[in-house]
């Protein structure tokens, strides 16, 4: 239902006034569409690609497993790192408008690519997505807060509904595309893996034209910088786009060892960038980027075995958990649907409980350790399974299914901060480096964890021991993280020089 109604508070100037629905200004609801539709393609294909990888280019043979689950955390670091780059196009060179069209046609692109049955041609699919989620993702995000002014109270319940966009898209993807997959083309014991990647590819098509449909509605925000208008400068990015799917086709096939050294460089390097410009700002600023780049180093910590979701969690639930219900199996996929539905329902729960402890709120550096320890807990909870639950080789399928559900609590108390604290924390004349850093932290954890989830599959695939004694690690790896944090935090908020 649509309803008109005066803005909550004074626009800026230079803000076009917006009628709104449900109120807010109404091109907020066509950029939860556009991401939806464009989160519906990359979850889409999150459940299926390692177990594709092991089936179309290892003959289905376990020993696959530990290399589909590096080119996985590649494949992850790359999007987190393309990320970085998107959002400088669409600063200095395109306008945020055709940034994200442009990156959603190459994207559309690469998802179709992938569908093709050739190792080549899906590597190189791979790296043409990461190109086009790096001119996409960070430029619709940044859209959603154009609308707002500043000091617009609507604007942090803005960020809430298209963050529920992004859920309800992640959740239904691994839905739809398992039944195409297993019911309708395929069949549970040879799905039809093509289709989940084509549907895939339909999703980004929606969103594309979802987007350029509605743009029109934006007014003219995030329109491309005044003397670009014309179409030079699209044809200049599609150009550096198509020289730069090459160079993330290379970096995937390099092996993620040698991609976290590289992304190791980098990070060091926008570091010492930060620090150099925290120094020349004076000592409150140079506090402040240590205490930042330090939550950076335990950022790395939490996605590096959060996301074994998408990788070693996948073949555990593909072949050691029991998902039979009563005569019913779970299928694989739906446990990526977890998180998604965890963080609808918790997401509000979690934000209550941090109003109602007032003063004795956490402070930024003691949320991140919550983060970590409740990951810790989850890992915990796999230890007790494969140490004490196998029947049969399988062990129970609430156990895996609360697994999510904890890391989703985790998630909470550690994601939705890491932004904001880094607007706050970075220097002025370069927060979007400190946003880089943000994603590049994000990057190295996510490959890392593709090469975690390789020791722990094995040299010939997963079983019950390699599990246990992989996830042991990470349980102690997490403890120990959270616990240090902990201890570090009153040193980080001194650091902080009151920054909340």
């Amino acid at each position: 239902m649509s309803v008109d109604t005066a803005a909550t508070s004074v626009p800026d100037p230079a803000l076009p006034e917006f009628k709104t629905t449900l109120g807010h200004p109404r091109p907020l609801w066509m950029l939860f569409m556009t991401e939806f539709w464009e989160r519906f393609a990359f979850y889409g294909i999150r459940w299926a690609l390692v177990l594709y990888i092991v089936s179309q280019f290892f003959e289905g043979d376990s020993a696959g497993q530990a290399a589909a689950s590096r080119t996985y955390g590649a494949y992850l670091a790359l999007v987190y790192a393309a990320a970085i780059f998107g959002g400088y196009v669409a600063d200095r060179v395109l306008g945020y408008q055709r940034s994200i069209l442009t990156g959603a046609v190459i994207m559309a692109a690469g998802l179709f690519m992938v569908a093709m049955p050739n190792k080549e041609v899906f590597e190189l699919g791979l790296a043409t997505i990461i190109i086009g989620n790096g001119l996409f993702k960070p430029n619709i995000s940044t859209m959603v807060g154009k609308l707002y002014g500043l000091k617009d109270e609507r604007r942090d319940s803005g960020f809430t509904i298209f963050y529920m966009g992004i859920n309800i898209g992640a959740m239904i993807a691994p839905v739809l595309t398992q039944y195409l997959a297993e019911q309708v083309f395929g069949t549970q014991a040879m799905p039809s893996y093509k289709m989940v990647f084509i549907a895939s590819g339909i999703g980004m098509l929606i969103s594309l034209v979802w987007f350029y449909i509605g743009r029109a509605g934006l007014k003219g925000i995030g329109a491309p910088p005044v003397g670009a208008e014309g179409f030079g400068r699209i044809i200049m990015v599609l150009v550096g786009s198509i020289v730069a799917i090459p160079v993330a086709y290379f970096l995937l096939s390099t092996g993620a060892t040698a991609l976290a050294w590289i992304l190791g460089v980098m990070f060091i390097a926008l570091g010492v960038l930060l620090l150099v410009e925290g120094i020349r700002e004076g000592k409150v600023q140079r506090d402040r980027v240590i205490a930042m780049l330090i939550i950076f180093v335990f950022n790395v910590m939490f996605w590096m075995f959060f996301e074994q979701a998408g990788s070693s969690f996948t073949f555990l639930a593909d072949q050691i958990v029991n998902r039979n219900l009563g005569g019913w199996t779970f299928p694989t996929a739906w446990f990526q649907s977890v998180n998604s539905v965890a963080i609808i329902t918790l997401a509000p729960i979690i934000a209550w409980i941090w109003i109602k402890l007032g003063r004795a709120n956490p402070s930024i550096p003691r949320k991140f350790g919550l983060g970590l320890l409740f990951n810790g807990v989850a890992f915990a909870l796999l230890m007790l399974a494969l140490s004490s639950m196998v029947v049969d080789g399988k062990i129970p399928f609430w156990t895996l299914f609360m697994v999510y559900v904890i890391q989703s609590v985790g998630e909470l108390c550690l994601s939705p901060i890491g932004l904001s604290m880094v607007t706050k924390l970075a220097p002025v004349r370069l927060v979007g480096f400190g946003m880089g850093g943000w994603f590049l932290s994000t990057g190295i954890g996510n490959n890392l964890s593709g090469i975690f989830a390789g020791v722990v599959s094995g040299e010939g695939g997963m079983t019950v021991a390699s599990a246990l004694k992989g996830y042991t690690f990470g349980f102690w790896a997490l403890m120990i993280s959270g616990a240090l944090l902990f201890l570090l935090a009153p040193l980080i908020n001194k650091l902080m020089h009151g920054v909340k």
